[in-house]
């Protein structure tokens, strides 16, 4: 397909639906049972991928539901503001203590060859009840405008009204415009008994997006192709399989300007091969997985998503949508908050080229 030119004269540069929340983690890479002390950020999948875009100057919109009156919704809003990111949401009462809730992420990130685990605590989660209802679509996209809307498939499970939800913005999207990002974050926990559904749910929002990212078994889980076996140690020497996997989404989803998917291999938990495909414009661009050291690494898949989507925005050649979405992964996981916080251009350019030098 002819590349698609990114919408200008648009007020925000990346809108997101998202279940806002906190994280929990330990001091000094202490696993949670063994801990007392512990960091707190408020955080999302997609609120992350909006994070490159906000840290460089670019205004960015978070389409979520809070809890009413809650402390913990205040803090999420504040740290929002922080990051650059607008909000709109409805507020939901929370209807006594056991009603509804901000989700609680407990992660520990590992050590050595202890595993990183993350336990997340949901019940009641005010942002599963999000609708599409919600928002006034044709005042976001048609008045304000979004050049792309970015969609993870953690909030298209959720719920089936977040999957609804999902559907509607994407649609919306079109009518107006709006380039559609989808990275397909699978999830087995949200998919279970919920197969059928979310096939279908998907296959409409992969169909519908200009931008299509998964990692190295998204596409497989998700929309059901064929790619390399899990496991193994030569994460490199399956780039052609990687390749062949991706050609198939293409042949079913032909529409797309871009797809794409990381690529990691773990050695240890501060110790990481990253690397990246994509396909843009008829061409493969490939990173070949290369060490990187992990201080925590989660987000680094989103960090990847919003270096990505910056690129776009900033109507790069694909090569560096490539090259930035790497750096940008690399920037998230040197860091103890899951999204990456780029002082400018430069530092991800840095990351990439790998020059570390102090500057003065």
């Amino acid at each position: 397909m002819e590349k698609q030119a990114v919408k200008k004269d648009r007020r925000y540069a990346i809108a997101c639906v998202t279940s806002m929340g906190v994280r929990i983690t330990p001091a000094d890479r202490m696993a949670v049972q063994n801990s007392n002390q512990f960091y707190m950020q408020a955080t999302s999948a997609e609120t992350n991928v909006l994070n490159i875009a906000s840290s460089l100057g670019r205004e960015c919109l978070a389409m979520t539901r809070f809890v009413e009156g809650s402390p913990i919704a205040e803090f999420i809003k504040r740290e929002l503001r922080k990051r650059n990111i607008s909000y709109v949401g409805a507020e939901v009462p929370q209807g006594g203590p056991w009603g509804y809730r901000h989700q609680f992420n407990i992660a520990d990130q590992g050590s050595g060859l202890r595993a990183p685990r993350v336990w997340n605590d949901r019940s009641g989660e005010v942002g599963a009840t999000i609708s599409a209802d919600d928002f006034d679509t044709d005042r976001i996209f048609g008045q304000d405008g979004v050049a792309i809307l970015h969609i993870s498939g953690l909030i298209a499970s959720m719920s089936p009204k977040t999957t609804d939800c999902c559907l509607k913005m994407a649609r919306a999207s079109k009518e107006h415009g709006t380039l559609v990002s989808f990275d397909l974050n699978y999830r087995a926990s949200f998919w279970e008994g919920r197969e059928a559904e979310l096939s279908s749910a998907f296959s409409e929002i992969a169909s519908l997006a200009d931008i299509l990212i998964g990692n190295e078994e998204d596409f497989q889980l998700c929309l059901g192709f064929k790619g390399p076996e899990a496991g193994g140690k030569d994460l490199g020497s399956k780039i052609d399989s990687f390749k062949a996997m991706i050609g198939q989404v293409k042949e079913k989803y032909p529409d797309a300007i871009a797809y794409a998917t990381t690529l990691r291999q773990v050695i240890t938990a501060e110790k990481h091969l990253w690397g990246a495909i994509l396909y843009a414009g008829g061409e493969w661009y490939v990173e070949e997985p290369r060490k990187v050291p992990v201080l925590d690494r989660i987000g680094g898949g989103d960090g990847f998503s919003g270096g990505l989507l910056y690129g776009v925005l900033s109507e790069w050649e694909p090569e560096k949508w490539l090259q930035f979405g790497w750096a940008s992964g690399a920037l998230a996981v040197s860091g103890i908050n899951d999204y990456a916080e780029p002082a400018d251009e430069k530092q991800i350019w840095d990351i990439y080229a790998g020059n570390a030098r102090v500057q003065r």
